[in-house]
């Protein structure tokens, strides 16, 4: 049997039975190496030779996530979470007397909010969620909002963002790791508008979340108030005017690099410069003090260090499978099977790139690993550039919601169950699953057959 289909086979058994992503992409790249015939040291060489793919991808992640818990520190989460409480008003009777289905809507509007910027404007990712989301769950319960729907609005944000909005991490995504990945492959994407390609695909994720929203949960739904049990990782000080001030400045400036460089064509990494400018500002003006930054820094490191780890590896893994040279015999033998129909081969493709991202949990590590195979068959089966970047980019996208082991998942997990009140498989995983990865599987179908 082919050394890459077995090698990403057990790849993929190894993560759904719960071994760590990273120790099952290094077994599965010894596999397939060895079946390939590398032997020991050509696989670890191939292996070695892709981890420096991704190291500036990881950077940025790491980076992110000191930015981010700098950010936490200065009060600013807890501030807008104060905020909104006291502009709805729910600690008082007044909300008895408001018009609850307008501030329950304006409550789900304002995470949906939160949840698109993190992705861009402010770009922590899922860190803002365990600083945020704990505080407002009394609000939740008060206007008994179902969390489920919470979840769903939250994954929409992580995902639909990313993968449609080139800023921010949406910039690592379309950008680094998809078309980055699609040329490596050796497939030119020099003329393609990323945002019009994966505009379709999008759609497919914004009738899953208008059908959350408007059928599935919009019935109230009753929850005991109960005390949290899970802290978010930051002290509690007196919220102070001067360093919530520098937050924003940072977060501007951090936002306005990332823009500037994108439309100057630059070839700098935006990302990693962007966050480097906001941590100097923090550090410069005093909002993060010299004692203290080296905490906030490397907890924020640590929280988003793992997501850079898989990435590294993911690189290392798809290395091996291109230095094996069995992705043109598995090329051929699947342009074979689909006796050149586009419509079953795109719709192959897409079940893969779903099976793939809910067994690692990550659609930014499996794009490099599908792209070498892919590729190469869109080219056999006459999908033009587009249809093949829409394709890619879908199959990536899909399984990311509703994984498991993704942290669009996990994310919302770690802020809703913080009083013990919110399950993982039942509220997060099967939710964002149902809604988001059928219509996305239809969405990106659809466009491989018109692009």
């Amino acid at each position: 049997m082919n050394a890459v289909l077995i090698a990403v086979l057990v790849m993929l058994i190894l993560s759904v039975v719960r071994v760590h992503v990273v120790l099952a992409l290094f077994i599965g790249a010894i596999v397939g190496g060895l079946l390939g015939g590398l032997g020991l040291d050509g696989t670890m060489l191939a292996f070695q030779e892709g981890l420096s793919g991704g190291a500036q991808i990881a950077l940025s992640y790491a980076l992110l996530g000191a930015f981010a818990m700098a950010v936490a520190s200065s009060g600013l989460p807890n501030l807008l979470a104060n905020w909104l409480i006291g502009k709805l008003g729910v600690d008082s009777t007044s909300a008895k007397t408001r018009t609850i289905m307008w501030t329950k809507w304006g409550m789900v509007a304002g995470i949906l909010a939160m949840a698109v910027m993190s992705q861009n404007l402010i770009p922590v990712h899922i860190a803002f969620i365990p600083l945020i989301i704990p505080p407002l769950l009394a609000v939740f319960n008060r206007l008994r909002i179902d969390r489920r729907l919470v979840a769903v609005v939250m994954t929409f944000g992580l995902v639909t963002t990313y993968m449609w909005i080139p800023i921010g991490f949406g910039n690592i995504f379309l950008n680094d790791i998809l078309l980055g990945n699609i040329e490596r492959a050796g497939l030119d994407t020099s003329g393609i508008n990323i945002v019009t390609t994966m505009s379709l695909p999008a759609s497919g994720m914004i009738v899953g979340l208008l059908i959350a929203v408007l059928f599935t949960y919009r019935r109230p739904r009753d929850y005991a108030d109960r005390p949290i049990t899970v802290g978010t990782g930051v002290e509690d000080e007196p919220i102070s005017r001067y360093r919530v001030v520098v937050a924003l400045i940072a977060i501007v400036a951090t936002f306005a690099i990332q823009v500037v460089m994108q439309a100057g064509g630059s070839e700098a990494n935006s990302l990693l410069v962007g966050s480097l400018t906001g941590l100097a500002i923090f550090l410069a003006t005093g909002a993060v003090k010299w004692g203290q930054a080296d905490d906030i820094f490397t907890s924020g490191m640590k929280m988003m260090a793992l997501i850079g780890f898989i990435m590294i590896t993911a690189q290392g893994f798809a290395a091996v499978m291109s230095a094996t040279g069995e992705v043109e015999s598995l090329v051929v033998a699947a342009a074979d099977l689909f006796a050149g129909s586009k419509p079953a081969a795109a719709l192959a493709m897409l079940v893969v790139g779903l099976i793939v991202t809910m067994g690692i949990g990550s659609s930014f590590s499996t794009l490099p690993i599908i792209a070498t195979i892919f590729v190469p068959l869109c080219l056999t089966m006459g999908f033009s550039p587009v249809a093949t970047v829409a394709i890619i980019g879908t199959a990536g996208a899909l399984g990311d919601a509703g994984s498991p082991a993704s942290d669009s998942t996990l994310g919302p997990t770690s802020g809703l169950n913080a009083d013990g009140q919110h399950d993982h498989i039942r509220d997060s995983v099967i939710p964002t699953f149902l809604h988001f990865n059928i219509p996305l599987l239809i969405a990106g179908w659809a466009a491989a057959m018109v692009l």
